[in-house]
């Protein structure tokens, strides 16, 4: 294992049962919304483990995120509480927004989580926000934004991107380019062979590498957010991933094929973890077991922890309303 930080064993068998409580939590959802105990919509990040608890991996809880639409397993991996998360997606006061914001506004200020954002690319400027905070006030934290690779396309990304670059900003851009934005594949909407080769543009670092490798994910955030402390200015990440899913709960997926899906779940970023631990002698197949066996009651705990708490009052209504 050729990790470039210090990160104890103890440590990364955590962030193993972290990828697997990412995923469990978002089936546990997908199962929610199907038998229709759950209502509205919801974007899943199974498949996309390693991009969350990987760069996160390499963060303090002063250091900042933004998250997207996606964002259960950014939340997650920056130290969410998933019975918070659930009870949130049910609606109730015990939720992290009081159960008025939903899946995709889930946000942890304690935990430097500055939150989820239903915007394409909405949570990219804020970051930038963030990190001319910290510069300006002489703090040493980081913002990681980590946007899809739709977000690209868009001007929030461009302007954001520049901005950080010609102040030096303390930020990382961390693109989880899970191949598609809704049904459109990134090869028909970009007309450069990678999305990190953009940064060349903003005369900063672009680095391209495997979303689904957690080790290769862990080092490069790592060394983008070490340049970032050092006032050298922002990195643009882009992590190549796949979201096993559907964009949303009511997609159909019928925009790839079967082949495709079946290609990249061979690579599920989960699996390839845990083949590295048991062959570095970390833990045994057996240890794996178990920390399965614990998230899965985890994650039932979160469920009924939600099921049981109270929906808003009425006079809730008019409460945390900006207008």
């Amino acid at each position: 294992m050729n990790l470039i930080p210090h990160i104890t064993n103890e440590k990364l068998v955590s962030l193993y049962k972290q990828m697997w409580l990412i995923r469990r939590f978002d089936e546990k959802l997908e199962e929610l919304f199907a038998k229709k105990i759950m209502h509205g919509t919801t974007h899943l990040t199974i498949g996309q483990e390693a991009t969350a608890a990987g760069a996160c991996a390499v963060l303090s809880d002063e250091d900042k995120i933004t998250s997207t639409h996606r964002g259960h397993g950014h939340s997650i991996a920056k130290g969410g509480r998933v019975d918070k998360m659930m009870a949130e997606m049910f609606g109730k006061v015990t939720g992290y927004c009081k159960g008025k914001g939903g899946s995709m506004h889930i946000t942890d200020l304690d935990r430097g989580n500055l939150g989820a954002n239903g915007i394409v690319g909405g949570g990219i400027p804020i970051a930038v926000g963030s990190a001319l905070t910290a510069q300006m006030k002489k703090l040493n934290y980081v913002t990681v934004s980590f946007f899809g690779d739709g977000a690209t396309n868009e001007g929030s990304f461009h302007e954001a991107v520049n901005m950080a670059s010609i102040w030096k900003l303390p930020v990382v851009f961390f693109c989880e380019n899970n191949q598609y934005g809704m049904s459109s594949p990134i090869s028909e909407m970009i007309n450069v062979e990678n999305i990190a080769d953009r940064a060349a543009s903003y005369g900063i670092p672009g680095v391209t590498l495997d979303g689904n490798d957690m080790i290769e994910v862990i080092n490069a955030t790592y060394k983008a957010a070490e340049r970032a402390r050092m006032g050298k200015g922002p990195t643009l990440i882009a992590a190549e991933t796949y979201r096993w899913k559907g964009h949303s709960k009511s997609d159909k997926r019928v925009y790839r094929t079967h082949e495709e899906e079946k290609e990249w779940q061979a690579k599920d970023p989960i699996q390839q973890f845990e083949k590295v631990l048991i062959e570095d002698g970390i833990f045994t197949k057996k240890d794996a077991e178990v920390i399965m066996q614990d998230v899965g009651q985890e994650v039932e705990a979160a469920v009924e922890f939600a099921v049981n708490s109270p929906m808003p009052s009425l006079d809730e209504l008019k409460k945390d309303v900006f207008a």
